[in-house]
């Protein structure tokens, strides 16, 4: 008998932006499948017309190129297991709907919705109290002909229990007194959500699940209709919840309090793709070794089931930027200055500056790209400050020494003939060594008056060479009659 193959499915609503816990959901699925040879589908499910927005479908599309994550079937690329998209495949669920109810396991519900509100109003728990689950055929045939509006409902058993086995949590058991009838198809004709999913997925072969820890209590009403349908069961994958931290230390569900929660504010926020999908791969799974840093290629020989945990993980942003300085470390120069140039043009327009230059200052120092401008925004203009910037403790600076350094030094650098970092470098390292005293002496008044702070990406040698000889000796002029005041 022919193994297997490995079906994984993204079944997204196009209702907004994409969470990063639908992106984990995502990756996680296509890992899943990746990592045993397996196919990864996409299906938009968007039988929940109310909630549609306008654009969603392309988010969802353009998140997952960014993220790399390529589907092998979809709408877009098409498939044996067509339409992709829910509601193309709206008029396949009520034939199986009535098959149920040829068969006794379901039933049509003629209940008004007055009469369920006046029940979820008095009973206790608010649960549906079967009222037409034995009608009699004839009342059945006769509401039918008058044309009473009415939904199909799965016939749950009453008593006993529903136990089913998660690759994660393990072995659930559900009373099935504690399940309602649910409802399969809507008076409007569409499928409810849960009945649809049954449908699609083992329509479309699927044979892992992999969904959020929220749906564990759902998953007993999913096993009863492959029951009652004579399907396989898939294996079902439950992730552990995704929480955040506030300010104070505590923990609760990730939410926009916490910080930037959707994949595009992330990218917005100068974190790369790269970088994000590395580390929601380690929010709730855990490598058989302690390796951190992860290509996607990577992750896919690396993946398994079994590594995933039961803990809620914890999203923290210092550790993301922590994963981002890394890939950023490791970019080329050439890459770095691709990835920089949109917040370079906030600083700069597009009047062009030595980008290979900003790359050597700005790549080890760089956890976001949108701390760039704030980094940067020195070279396009001198900011005001006071001669109290000039007094640094650790560079034995003072007001007292640093005019007479920082005059030396500008007559030094001023009769310099080649203006470059080496020169600039051998100049003020010379002076320090001639007139015995520390580097830091030197080199804090000289970067103080040539960029205005006290925190630069590079030091004075740097700054010096980027800004240039006509700019560096103005703005050391300026220095010196901050001094002067």
């Amino acid at each position: 008998m022919p193994e297997l193959t490995v079906r994984t499915r993204y079944a997204p609503s196009p209702t907004g932006f994409m969470h990063v816990g639908n992106l984990r959901t995502a990756l996680y699925e296509y890992l899943v499948a990746k990592s045993q040879n397996g196919k990864f589908i996409l299906r938009i499910e968007d039988t929940d017309r109310e909630r549609l927005v306008d654009g969603a479908v392309d988010v969802i599309y353009n998140t997952l190129k960014l993220a790399g994550l390529q589907h092998d079937e979809g709408p877009d690329l098409g498939g044996d297991f067509g339409p992709y998209v829910q509601s193309e495949r709206k008029d396949m669920y009520l034939p199986y709907a009535e098959q149920l109810i040829k068969e006794g396991k379901a039933y049509r519900c003629f209940c008004s919705k007055e009469r369920l509100e006046k029940i979820q109003n008095e009973t206790v728990g608010g649960g549906y109290d079967r009222h037409c689950r034995d009608l009699p055929q004839e009342e059945i045939d006769r509401l039918l002909a008058e044309g009473v509006p009415y939904v199909i409902r799965q016939k749950m058993p009453i008593e006993g229990s529903t136990t089913f086995t998660d690759a994660v949590f393990g072995e659930i058991t559900v009373e099935n007194t504690e399940l309602q009838d649910q409802i399969l198809i809507k008076t409007d004709g569409y499928p409810t959500y849960n009945f649809a999913n049954v449908i699609d997925d083992h329509t479309m072969g699927i044979t892992h699940v992999v969904r959020g820890c929220e749906y564990l209590s759902s998953t007993p009403k999913y096993n009863l209709l492959y029951e009652a349908f004579g399907w396989e069961i898939p294996t079902y994958i439950h992730l552990p919840l995704i929480m955040g931290k506030d300010a104070d230390g505590n923990v609760s569900k990730l939410s926009k309090r916490h910080g930037a929660t959707g994949f595009y504010d992330l990218i917005d926020e100068g974190y790369l793709p790269e970088a994000i999908i590395n580390y929601i791969a380690l929010l709730g799974w855990c490598p058989k070794d302690n390796q951190e840093i992860f290509t996607l290629k990577e992750l896919e020989k690396a993946f398994d089931i079994s590594g995933i945990s039961k803990s809620p993980a914890v999203f923290d942003y210092d550790k993301l930027s922590w994963f981002n300085g890394e890939y950023i470390k490791a970019m080329t120069p050439e890459k770095f200055t691709e990835v920089a140039m949109p917040y370079y043009k906030k600083v700069f327009g597009d009047k062009q500056m030595p980008y290979e230059k900003f790359a050597a200052i700005l790549q080890k120092r760089t956890t976001q790209l949108t701390q760039i401008p704030e980094m940067l925004d020195f070279f396009a203009e001198l900011p005001s400050y006071t001669k109290e910037l000039f007094v640094n403790k650790k560079s034995k600076t003072n007001l007292e020494n640093s005019p007479v350094v920082l005059k030396e030094a500008y007559d030094r650098l001023k009769a310099m003939p080649e203006w470059n970092e080496t020169s600039i470098h051998d100049c003020l390292i010379n002076m320090a060594v001639e007139k015995e005293l520390k580097n830091g002496t030197v080199m804090w008044p000289v970067r103080i008056a040539a960029a205005g702070k006290t925190v630069t990406p590079g030091g004075a040698v740097e700054i010096l060479d980027i800004l240039g000889r006509d700019e560096s000796l103005a703005r050391l002029e300026k220095g010196m009659a901050i001094l002067a005041e």
